[in-house]
């Protein structure tokens, strides 16, 4: 198993850290952030870590960059995952999982009824980059930009200000420790296949089977934090995503 290092390379902080600074109205009014080693000496970090917070947030579509210009804020970032602060103590891994079970399956079943061409090809470079990473802050980062981005797609404000405060508490150092020591080479493979599973049912506009296939995901999640000690309780059956009555035909992207 690979080990975190010391907090010079945690992009993940450094991400949480430039969210912060987008939000606190401290920004120019043309949204410019400082540059990488402006943001190095602030946050006294390393430049790869600031690199690879940048390019997750870029991915997101929440930065965007201009040669010779610099760095600018781009659309808001959602500022009610600060309050899964007051939860962290409070909570358990299993319930984290528990409340992931319960609201990222909807999620992808309405990505998958919104989600343009331009979403899932960021989707898949994220999958992509997550897939590629070396080290277990990499895959971290990288694996809660796609969860992000899937969230973010869906388009429902209520269900994203659950899913933030979720995705708060699973950044923790803690957490992701213990994710660490869940992952190996071949969980790593499987979560690339359920990745790829969830994707290409949001581009098939099938949103039961992405519901299907996000469930079944972090269901394999929970089984993995189970296999190394974590107490887990009877993993909830998949049920079908919420329909309507202009939804008759299953897969139809509204």
């Amino acid at each position: 198993m690979i080990k975190y290092g010391d907090g010079t390379d945690n992009s993940i902080a450094v991400r949480a850290r430039l969210l912060q600074l987008i939000n606190s109205g401290s920004l120019a009014p043309d949204g410019r952030l400082p540059s990488e080693r402006e943001l190095c000496e602030q946050f006294q970090v390393g430049r790869r870590a600031v690199r690879l917070a940048l390019e997750s947030l870029e991915a997101e579509g929440l930065i965007w960059r201009r040669q010779g210009k610099g760095t600018f804020a781009g659309q808001q970032p959602d500022p009610t995952g600060a309050l899964a602060a007051a939860i962290v103590g409070e909570t358990t891994p299993m319930e984290v999982m528990e409340a992931r079970l319960a609201v990222e399956p909807i999620l992808a079943s309405l990505c998958a009824r919104r989600a343009l061409p331009d979403d899932i090809e960021r989707m898949r470079h994220l999958a992509r980059r997550t897939h590629e990473a070396h080290d277990p802050d990499s895959v971290e980062l990288w694996d809660s930009a796609l969860h992000r981005l899937i969230a973010q797609t869906a388009g429902n404000r209520p269900l994203m200000t659950m899913f933030s405060l979720l995705d708060e508490v699973r950044g923790t150092a803690g957490w992701r420790d213990l994710r660490a020591k869940a992952r190996s080479l071949e969980t790593l493979k499987v979560s690339d296949h359920e990745h790829h599973a969830i994707i290409d049912a949001i581009e098939s506009g099938k949103a039961e089977a992405a519901h299907a296939a996000m469930h079944a995901h972090l269901s394999t999640l929970m089984q993995n934090l189970g296999a190394i000690g974590v107490k887990t309780d009877t993993i909830p059956a998949a049920t079908k995503p919420l329909r309507g009555r202009a939804e008759l035909s299953a897969g139809t992207r509204q």
